[in-house]
């Protein structure tokens, strides 16, 4: 027995390959010492991102001189197509080119937009300027200008599902100490992105509005091609999963197959459902068989069990038997869209952060010194804050302690930790309600654009929100990556991150609405050009609502939802009858 103990410590069982697509060695690749290398390209990607995307409705309403819903409405346009492009960029990567080609050809394509961007701002004819001073159109540099950063889009599309699956790759689910690394690893990769949304918020923010956009551009394109080398020279550290193909054909072949025997009896015993046999030599996890969706396990019933030639046949024909693992895969798969769809409300509370907050923040008081005013997407920087002290709280203090106190490994359930970020973050709402509703106040009193009334009174919608997003947002990470089949993982985080997509298209539907409806009435729209006279407030309460209302049926669906069940040991017989 001590023999396979041996060779499970020295060698990594989990159907990865190292780079010249050998079994790797647990000691010299995978864990820390690969996502290292991994979470820099991150930081970078992150840094140029957030650098780029919390000054844009400034950009789009001081350069471009859009109405500030128009802007919003861009800017959540971008967002959105931006968070669901991964979808596209994840399908890819496991279907196709493997997790790690994904991030290096979508580094490119995102090098090439902040490119684009760079010639926008330094090229005489096509930079920036006010045409009733310099007699042109900005047409032309609109169209660069919005290439260059749907190009990062796609960029990004392939580039954060890949990397971020990527790096939770480097640690072996069936090795106890490296799963709970795992566990560590998704708050530590946001403590980094976090990290670089800081500084991109703060010093490439100021540079873009002390010095010039130019400038912040050419920094953040070699910074970006840095990390990629970076990225390239880990290559002999990490461990390598090949695309398994498209992962929606096995489900679709179980659909079609639990089609084809509707008519047949589930079977009271789920040991007589078909399973992968025993002397097939696979890598691959199995799944333990569960009672939701229970019309789905047809597709693994055995149509021949006592004839042995037409058994053999039948295993044969994917479209009409399939594996227990195979139909829990699609269960897995289907017991996700009603936590997605609950999760929408959520995303929508984050999408005001670097939007309507930040243009708050642009008309209130936000000088330091004689000499030094913060810039207004510089404020963002306080949910980065918000979301770092909640992370390290979370892993260094929160998880030891329930872990000894409950006993279990994760300290409190996925699910349970999204609950909580979700409720912190309509507490965000309705301090934002809160404060701007003293802001208007005061911008009534003072009759000026820019009111008296410091930015810092922004910080504890920020901070709230920031502490809610290290718990929900970390959360549907994990959830999203742990809960799918193990092959679909990239598209794991490409659903992850299309809650925030799908929220910023929902959001920006919202104020459409709301613009509509108000706009009708006699005291005008609550998005008036001028801030001051728009109602914001009640824009806030609005929201906070929704999530209130929508938490209480998240906590239903929760309380039912089943967890993915893997098979640690799996002792098969190759016969119509699974022994599980």
């Amino acid at each position: 027995m001590e023999k396979p103990q041996e060779d499970a410590q020295k060698w990594v069982g989990d159907s990865s390959v190292d780079h010249k697509g050998r079994v790797p060695r647990r000691a010299s690749t995978g864990c820390w010492k690969a996502s290292l290398f991994i979470i820099v390209i991150e930081f970078s990607e992150r840094l140029s991102y957030f650098g780029l995307a919390t000054n844009l409705i400034i950009y789009l309403t001081k350069v471009l001189h859009e109405e500030v819903k128009t802007a919003a409405k861009n800017v959540n346009y971008w967002s959105g197509v931006t968070t669901m492009m991964p979808l596209v960029g994840g399908f890819v990567a496991d279907a196709y080119l493997g997790r790690f080609s994904t991030v290096v050809i979508s580094s490119l394509i995102y090098i090439a937009g902040l490119v684009l961007l760079m010639v926008s701002e330094l090229v005489p004819r096509l930079k920036p300027c006010d045409p009733s001073i310099c007699g042109r159109s900005l047409r032309l540099h609109e169209v660069i200008f919005f290439l260059a950063m749907y190009l990062i889009s796609v960029g990004t599309g392939g580039h954060k599902p890949s990397l971020e699956s990527f790096g939770a790759d480097q640690f072996d689910d069936n090795h106890d100490e490296e799963r709970k690394k795992k566990m560590s690893y998704f708050n530590w990769w946001n403590f980094a992105l976090c990290s670089g949304l800081m500084l991109g918020v703060t010093m490439v923010v100021y540079v873009q509005d002390a010095v010039g956009w130019w400038l912040a551009d050419v920094v953040l394109t070699a910074v970006m091609c840095f990390s990629l080398v970076v990225f390239v020279v880990g290559s002999p550290f990490y461990r390598y999963r090949a695309p398994e193909g498209s992962p929606f054909k096995p489900m679709l072949q179980v659909v079609v197959a639990a089609a084809a025997k509707r008519h047949l009896p589930l079977p009271s015993d789920a040991g007589e459902l078909y399973e992968v046999p025993k002397t097939q030599k696979s890598d691959k996890r199995l799944l333990c068989h569960t009672n939701q969706l229970r019309f789905l396990d047809r597709a693994a019933i055995v149509e021949h069990k006592y004839d042995e030639a037409a058994f053999a046949a039948e295993k044969h024909n994917s479209w009409r038997l399939a594996t227990v693992t195979q139909v829990e895969e699609l269960k897995l798969i289907l017991s996700m869209v009603p936590i997605w769809l609950a999760a929408l409300p959520f995303g929508i509370c984050v999408a005001q952060a670097n939007t309507f907050f930040i243009k708050q923040g642009s008309v209130m008081d936000r000088q330091v010194t004689n000499s030094f005013k913060i810039p207004p997407a510089s404020v963002y920087s306080l949910s980065a804050i918000g979301m770092i002290v909640s992370v390290t709280f979370y892993d260094k203090l929160l998880v030891p302690f329930l872990r000894k106190a409950t006993g279990n490994e994760r300290g409190i359930s996925i699910l349970k930790r999204i609950g909580i970020g979700m409720a912190i973050t309509t507490v965000a709402m309705i301090s934002a309600a809160l404060v701007e509703r003293k802001r208007l106040r005061v911008a009534v009193t003072e009759q000026t654009s820019v009111v008296s009334m410091s930015v810092f009174w922004l910080l504890p919608q920020f901070v709230i929100m920031g502490i809610g997003d290290g718990f929900a947002l970390v959360g549907l990470q994990e959830y999203f990556y742990d809960q799918v089949p193990d092959g679909m993982r990239s598209l794991g985080i490409a659903f992850y991150l299309s809650v925030l997509g799908a929220a910023n298209f929902l959001s920006s539907l919202l104020i459409t609405i709301v613009d509509h409806i108000t706009s009708r009435e006699g005291k005008g729209s609550w998005f008036a050009k001028d801030l001051n006279k728009s109602r914001l407030d009640l824009y806030y309460w609005l929201i906070a609502t929704i999530s209130a209302v929508n938490l209480c049926g998240y906590v239903y669906l929760a309380r039912r939802y089943s967890y993915k069940k893997v098979q640690r040991k799996v002792a098969v017989a190759d016969s119509p009858r699974a022994d599980v």
